[in-house]
Formats: structure tokens, C-alpha cells, sequence
């Protein structure tokens, strides 16, 4: 990527634009004839050049995505911003996306905390929503470093007065919990959330922490706390981008005439609705909110501008042409591409292919051996959407996904994707007819992947079908916000209705339930807490004389396991561990070695097994085990008599049966142990809960 970047820097209208830009720090310029992806390699080599921050302007969200990924290859995520629409329809109560939200909010934290020169990609739409200014975004925005004073309660009221809402668990952006001195904060100016640790009113630490494990990952020296600048209809005085941006900014667009007219039509849907509103409730007007046309034109007056298109909305000072053609069409005829690829090496071209991975290179290199042909061409790891040839620059860039005729994905860094969104795979594995869960929407049924026209260009799409025959045509770029509906018994859901409140009920409703229920097991593990249990002895040399005659040597897991269970045991809170591991990895060892430690501690072991096969193949491995050992191990089964059940029943009340094995038998009430110390179940979800607490109690 770097190779084709340092190439294009010798291009004539690169060099004449860098050339212009030094001279005058205002001006209007035109570059003719970019294709496809090359405008990004145009991006890099003049932010590389000019020590200032770049606004690209792209016609729709979808180009500005795929050139964002392209910048990312190229640059650092801290150097490439994307600056996204809130996807608020003009004067609409509805929450803003806090995805999106996020991204604009990090965009101007940064700007206005750093004077590093980054590239800020956007589109027609997002510049349409004006911003807070810099003062504004100061007053609303509270800075917090580790070693400062700062009072718990204090940025108590602070959070509530940013209107971030308190929970249990942080989630989303705008939450915050708190737990005695440490704070969980979910700022919109960051991608993840941060964990304070107060010491008194010192700030002890700042942590950034998964929202999926709740686990800390980083650890920063400061942090912001920025609050929901887009939510607000009514605010304080709002700018354009724009107007925000630093000194000698250099903005680009790939077509401003239609950025200009796409405000235009924006700006008139928002004085439409404007007019709607009667009553008492004042609104901001549309141009305090809503960024115009002609505010457009008079911003650009005094900045640098560069147009990559054909046609201009402003009189450039200057027009430069790049010589560039697409890449061809071959539709998968390997023949016509190496033909291609010969003709242009014959003509003094180098061919680059860009490929998504090494197995793609491979793949290429195999077809051209097959059809036993040479081809001169130079491999790429890497992604660009689209290519293009140039021919002054004498090269020609190839992508994989075109030429095999793939649909080439874009990845947006998403925040909020939780592990329950279906997959790519578990997409292609549903059925038409099956049912699936839209986050917004709910219960629908899968229609199939549809391929429909949007704005010209044909895109694959998921069909849902709603009651009464609602259609819903998700992209696949939101696979996300859809899940394979899953119920335990297995029974068919009710279908919901598009628009209908019925979902959004339910789901408030759900999480209630999930609140009562972790109130329930926070309860239940804090008594558990509190009471004190057995306090075993640490190893002494028959423990580790055992372990040291296990025939195999230890897997890191199996090891990691032992000494976890043996520091239970070792401390004074009552254990309750659970190990898992598939077959033949190890799982009796680990209960042998605890059993044994049990039973050389003076206490009784109950071990529970499923089936009577199972606690006769236990009671074998463990007699094997522990055959150098002074310990007494039984069973119970229904193959033992009556008068051998009796005789162990009457030795392991006597405390002489140190270790029992036995399926649900145990737990009768005529099974007494004089003093069990350790219960171990197997294959645990085989039992009911009576049996367990039978045991328990």
C-alpha cells in the first residue's frame, strides 16, 4: 500500500497541488479524471505533505466507509476519524444512533483537546447536522486524571446533570454505576467505557474496560467525560463542522455539487417540518440546527478547497487532470485477465493486485500455472474498493473482490455488536420461513437474501416479514441488530407488527426480569460470602507424593485447575467451582487430587454420578489412584445387596468410608455422613435442583 502511495506522489497534478496549497493557504482547485480508490492514495499523499487536517467530504455514507477503510490501511485509527450523520430525522423525539453519536462526539473531542492533524472522513448527510461549538463542548465536558481530588459525590451531580442515566452494569453510552469507590462511566467521546478507583477523593486509578466481560483492558493516565451533544432539539448556539475545524484545514470533496444539493433538500424537509409544530413547545429554527446551502457556499469562501470531480460547484483558481481509466470487466475469464496483464507489462505498465489475504495471492498464483501461462504482476496484501489504471503513472491496480466478482464488505468499528448477532455463516444456514429477532424491531420470519436497487446500485439485502405481510429490508451491513430467534421449549413465537410499541414493552420488561434475577444471585453469593467453611490444610507430602504418580505430565489447564480447586479448599470461603474440559482431558485427576486432600484433612467426600456405570468406572479409577494410600473408598449402587448397602451405610456414619461414589442414592435420607467435607458432582446438569440442594443442606 505504501509502494503504491510513494508512486502516486510523482504524479504531475499531486505535486502542482502541493505546490499551490504552500503558496496560498486559501484557493479552489479541481482535479480531473481520479477513478475508484486512486482518490485515496490523492488523500495520503497530500496530508503527508501539508502538516494540516483534512475534511473529506464523500457523496453517501457507503463511499466514505470504504475510503475510510482504505485510510486505515494507510494510517494509524488515531489519524483517520470518521465522522458519521446521528441518523436523527429533522425534529424527531427519537433517540439519536449512540454508535454515531460516539464517532461525531469523538471527532470533536479531539479536535478541540489536540492539535495532531488527522483526516476526518463524512459525507453530504453528516455535515448537514450542525455542532456544538468549542465553548459549548468545553462547558459540557469534564476532564478527569489519575492523583486529582475530586469529590465521589460531586461527580455524582455532575453525571446526572450531563442527564447520563445510572444503572447496575454499564452497556451504552450515557450510563454510569457506582460501586462504594469505584465509578463505571460511559463517555460519548470514547469507545470504550473507563473504571474509576477513588482512594478518599483521590482519583487511585483510570481503567478502560470490555463491555462484554466487564474486565479491564487498558490503563490511561486521564480521561473525558463528554455527554450527548446530538440528542438535544433544543441547545445552546450551534456551527458547522466547518466553522469547528482548525486554521488552514484543507477540504476536499469527490462531489460538491451534489453535496451542496443534498443539503438543499435537507435543509427544506427540515423548515417543512418546522412549520408542523404548534402549541407552546418552542423549537430552534432550521438554520440554527441545520447546515445550509448557501452557509456552505459562504464557508468555503475562505478555505482551501480541492473538488475530485468532473463538474465544480465553486470557480476553481485552477484545474489539474489525472489520465485514469477503470478496471476492466473480466467476469471470472482468467484468459482475458492474463491477456490484459501481458498487454499492459508489453506497454511499460507494473500490474498490482490487491488481494484480502495471503490465501487469495495463493490462489492467483495457482489459476495462472494452470492455465500455464506467465504473468508479470506484483501482489498486494491488502484491500482498496475499487481500481484503476493510470496512465501516467504507467500502473495498473487490480482488486481480487472485482475480479472474482465478490461483494466487498466495509468494517466500521461498532461499539455496541454484541456476541448474539448472527453470523455470516449462520446467515447463509437459515431457511426461508425461519424466525429472527431484530433489535428494533423484533419477532420476524426470514425471507431470504433479496438483491435490491439502492439509489442505482444494486445491493444484497435480508428480507424480514412482519405480521400482516410488513416487509423490512435489512443490509447486510447491519447484521448486527439481527439474531436466529432460539426458545427453550421450542415452541413458535408471535410474530410482531412494524411500528408497533408491543416490542419495545417487551424488552423493557425483560430487563426488569434480568435485574430481579441478578438481585436474586448477588443476594444468594453474598450470603455464601459470609459464611465461613471448612479451612484445609495445606499439601503435605502424600498430596505430593499423589500428584507425582500420575502417569501423565500435566496440561497447563489441568495444572491451572489443580491449584485453583487446592486454594479454595485452602481458604476460608465455601467453594463452588466449576471444571470443564471434553473427554479424556483430565477432569477426574483434578477430582481426585481434591478428594484426597479432603480425606487426608479428616473429612468425608461424596462423589455424584449420573448413571451406576459411571460410579463403578469411578470407583475403579479412584481405588487405582489412591491403591497406595490409607484411604477406604465405596459405592452405592442397585447391584449392591441389601445387607452390603447396610454395612457401608453403618461404616460411613462410623467415619471409616472416607470417599462414597454413588448415582442419586446418596442423597436418601438413610445415607448419613459423619463429617463430609467435600461433595463433588458429575456431568451436574444431568440432576434436578432438589438433589443438589438435598445435599447442599
Amino acid at each position: 500500500m505504501q509502494d503504491i502511495e510513494n508512486i502516486h506522489k510523482s504524479a504531475d497534478f499531486v505535486q502542482k497541488t502541493m505546490s499551490f496549497y504552500q503558496e496560498n493557504k486559501s484557493g479552489k482547485l479541481q482535479i480531473k479524471g481520479l477513478i475508484g480508490s486512486s482518490k485515496s492514495f490523492t488523500i495520503a499523499n497530500l496530508f503527508n505533505n501539508i502538516n494540516n487536517s483534512l475534511l473529506i467530504i464523500y457523496d453517501d455514507s457507503e463511499e466514505a466507509s470504504y475510503a475510510l477503510n482504505e485510510l486505515e490501511n494507510l494510517f494509524d485509527k488515531e489519524t483517520v476519524l470518521y465522522f458519521p450523520a446521528s441518523h436523527r430525522r429533522p425534529y424527531e423525539i427519537e433517540e439519536t444512533n449512540n454508535a454515531n453519536v460516539v464517532l461525531r462526539t469523538e471527532v470533536l473531542n479531539k479536535l478541540s483537546n489536540s492539535k495532531k492533524p488527522r483526516i476526518i472522513v463524512s459525507n453530504s448527510n453528516s455535515i448537514t447536522e450542525k455542532v456544538v461549538t468549542k465553548a459549548t463542548l468545553s462547558h459540557k465536558t469534564q476532564r478527569l486524571k489519575v492523583g486529582e481530588n475530586i469529590s465521589v459525590d460531586f461527580l455524582n451531580e455532575v453525571l446526572f446533570e450531563f442527564e447520563f442515566q445510572r444503572v447496575d452494569f454499564v452497556t451504552e453510552p450515557g450510563e454510569f454505576s457506582v460501586r462504594g469507590g469505584i465509578i463505571d462511566i460511559f463517555s460519548f467521546a470514547d469507545e470504550q467505557p473507563f473504571r474509576i478507583s477513588f482512594f478518599g477523593d483521590e482519583v487511585e486509578s483510570i481503567r478502560k474496560f470490555d463491555l462484554e466481560t466487564q474486565l479491564s483492558v487498558e490503563k490511561v493516565n486521564k480521561m473525558t467525560i463528554v455527554p450527548n451533544i446530538e440528542n438535544k432539539i433544543v441547545f445552546e448556539k450551534r456551527q458547522s463542522i466547518l466553522n469547528f475545524l482548525p486554521n488552514s484545514t484543507l477540504i476536499l470533496s469527490t462531489n460538491l455539487l451534489l453535496t451542496a444539493n443534498q443539503l438543499e433538500q435537507n435543509f427544506t424537509k427540515a423548515e417543512e417540518k418546522f412549520s408542523e409544530f404548534t402549541g407552546e413547545i418552542q423549537h430552534a429554527q432550521p438554520a440554527e440546527l441545520f447546515y445550509s446551502k448557501e452557509e456552505l457556499k459562504q464557508d468555503l469562501e475562505n478555505l482551501f478547497l480541492i473538488e475530485l470531480s468532473n463538474q465544480t460547484f465553486l470557480t476553481p483558481h485552477y484545474t489539474y487532470e489525472s489520465h485514469q481509466a477503470p478496471q476492466p470487466a473480466f467476469h471470472k475469464k482468467f484468459d482475458l485477465l492474463i491477456d490484459d496483464l501481458q498487454e499492459k507489462s508489453d506497454n511499460h505498465f507494473t500490474n498490482y493486485i490487491f488481494c484480502s489475504g495471503e490465501k487469495q495471492i495463493q490462489r492467483f498464483q495457482e489459476i495462472f500455472e494452470d492455465i500455464g501461462r506467465e504473468v508479470k504482476f506484483t501482489p498486494i496484501l491488502g484491500t482498496i474498493h475499487t481500481g484503476f489504471v493510470d496512465n501516467d503513472l504507467k500502473i495498473a491496480c487490480y482488486t481480487d473482490h472485482q475480479i472474482f466478482e465478490r461483494f466487498h464488505k466495509f468494517n466500521l468499528r461498532n461499539r455496541f455488536t454484541k456476541s448474539e448477532s448472527i453470523t455470516l455463516k449462520e446467515l447463509t444456514g437459515l431457511q426461508i420461513g425461519d424466525f429472527v429477532t431484530h433489535i428494533d424491531h423484533g419477532v420476524g420470519k426470514f425471507g431470504g437474501l433479496k438483491r435490491i436497487d439502492v439509489n442505482g446500485t444494486m445491493q444484497e439485502a435480508i428480507k424480514l416479514v412482519y405480521r400482516d405481510n410488513d416487509i423490512l429490508y435489512v443490509s447486510i451491513h447491519s447484521l448486527h441488530k439481527i439474531a436466529k430467534y432460539a426458545s427453550q421449549d421450542g415452541k413458535e413465537p408471535k410474530i410482531n407488527k412494524l411500528g408497533s410499541p408491543a416490542w419495545k414493552n417487551l424488552k423493557n420488561k425483560t430487563k426488569k426480569k434480568v435485574k430481579e434475577v441478578a438481585f436474586d444471585l448477588i443476594k444468594l453469593y453474598a450470603k455464601r460470602k459470609m459464611e465461613k467453611g471448612f479451612q484445609f490444610s495445606p499439601d503435605g507430602y502424600m498430596q505430593n507424593e499423589l500428584e507425582a504418580s500420575f502417569m501423565y505430565e500435566d496440561t497447563p489447564d489441568q495444572l491451572k485447575a489443580t491449584e485453583d480447586v487446592k486454594a479454595d479448599m485452602e481458604s476460608e470461603q465455601v467453594m463452588d467451582r466449576l471444571i470443564c474440559g471434553d473427554v479424556g482431558f483430565g477432569k477426574t485427576e483434578v477430582a481426585v487430587r481434591a478428594a484426597f486432600k479432603a480425606a487426608t484433612d479428616g473429612k468425608q467426600v461424596a462423589i455424584l454420578v449420573p448413571t451406576t456405570i459411571l460410579a463403578f468406572q469411578h470407583y475403579r479409577t479412584f481405588k487405582e489412584r489412591l491403591a497406595e494410600f490409607p484411604i477406604r473408598i465405596e459405592y452405592l449402587n442397585r447391584f449392591k445387596t441389601a445387607k452390603q448397602k447396610s454395612e457401608i451405610l453403618k461404616d460411613l456414619e462410623a467415619g471409616k468410608i472416607e470417599i462414597l461414589i454413588g448415582t442419586h442414592q446418596i442423597v436418601s435420607k438413610n445415607v448419613k455422613f459423619k463429617d463430609l467435607g467435600l461433595l463433588i458432582v458429575d456431568e451436574e446438569h444431568k440432576f434436578g435442583v432438589s438433589i443438589k440442594d438435598k445435599l447442599k443442606t
